[in-house]
């Protein structure tokens, strides 16, 4: 059975703790990633591990939640909050994550929405 919650902690975790390389362990390698929702999504395994290859760099999450709106077997939607600085600027995020999981608990499809203050 996919256990969101798990991968949604671990997931959430490693972003906070600027392991970006762990981040990506959590991925397929045949995700289908957007890191905008209008935007088209990432076209190659290595796209995906650049965008999570800067966070070590240029953010340091402070704080996080996570909110499990509704899940089936094979989607959940989550609210996410965060408190962050970014390229020397606080920033407080409220968004939304829609992912799939395969049988091995790998992220296969992610896209978010998200507001920045």
């Amino acid at each position: 059975m996919k256990n969101y919650a798990l991968w949604l902690n671990k997931f959430m975790e490693s972003w906070k703790n600027l392991e970006g390389i762990k981040t990506t362990e959590l991925f397929a390698k045949d995700v289908k990633y957007f890191e905008t929702p209008l935007g088209e999504p990432c076209k190659t395994w290595e796209e995906v591990e650049a965008l999570w290859a800067v966070v070590n760099y240029n953010q340091k999450v402070q704080a996080y939640s996570i909110n499990i709106l509704c899940q089936t077997e094979d989607i959940c939607i989550v609210n996410w909050r965060m408190e962050r600085v970014m390229n020397g600027i606080a920033q407080k995020i409220d968004g939304i994550f829609q992912i799939s999981l395969n049988d091995d608990n790998k992220l296969t499809y992610f896209k978010q929405w998200r507001a920045v203050e």
